[in-house]
């Protein structure tokens, strides 16, 4: 029988399978880094455009804060030419005010009463004076209250001063300055009243 040496072919074919599994395991290796390689630009790709959104929502953000801050600065000068609109509309109404207040201290006085002094702050009017008699004050701030003009009359002091024999008692009054209503509001406030 003849002899046939199989090993060469054997060693052969050993190293035609490890060169082929060598040549596999660098296109493995390079396909895993291509795909690595891939999925790192896909997200680096990702997050540059996430990052633009954002800078793009910043400065949306930094106008409409612009925008707010024109708005506030807007909202104060509405508010300051409101606060001077109010003012002049409160000098306009009260521009008479002081004639029929004067008109309605000398209708409102009773005889037996004399005012010395009258001072006002904002609002209030401090009447001071002398009276003949108790009754004669009461009579007064009944007389104030029912003019309209002035309300809450309050009688701060009253004493017995012997200086002046016809007039012995001496006073101070404080009264609220008010405008009247008009027919249509006491109209409205008595209907106001009626439907309670």
């Amino acid at each position: 029988m003849a002899r046939i040496n199989l090993l060469p072919w054997r060693a052969e074919r050993r190293k035609q399978r490890q060169k082929e599994f060598m040549t596999m395991l660098g296109l493995a290796a390079a396909a895993g880094l291509l795909i690595s390689f891939l999925i790192v630009m896909y997200y680096n790709g990702q997050i540059e455009g996430q990052q633009n959104r954002n800078q793009y929502l910043r400065d949306q953000i930094a106008l409409v804060d612009e925008q707010i801050k024109e708005i506030e600065q807007l909202d104060k000068k509405k508010a300051n030419l409101l606060a001077r609109k109010q003012v002049i509309e409160e000098l306009q109404a009260s521009r008479s005010q002081m004639v029929h207040l004067f008109d309605q201290l000398v209708r409102t006085i009773p005889e037996g009463v004399r005012l010395s002094s009258i001072a006002q702050a904002g609002q209030s009017l401090t009447l001071t004076g002398q009276a003949q008699s108790n009754a004669r004050v009461s009579s007064y701030m009944r007389n104030l209250e029912e003019s309209g003009w002035m309300a809450s009359p309050d009688l701060s002091i009253i004493e017995a001063k012997g200086s002046d024999k016809g007039l012995p008692n001496a006073f101070t009054l404080k009264v609220t300055l008010q405008t009247p209503k008009t027919e249509e509001e006491a109209e409205a406030d008595v209907a106001a009243g009626g439907a309670q």
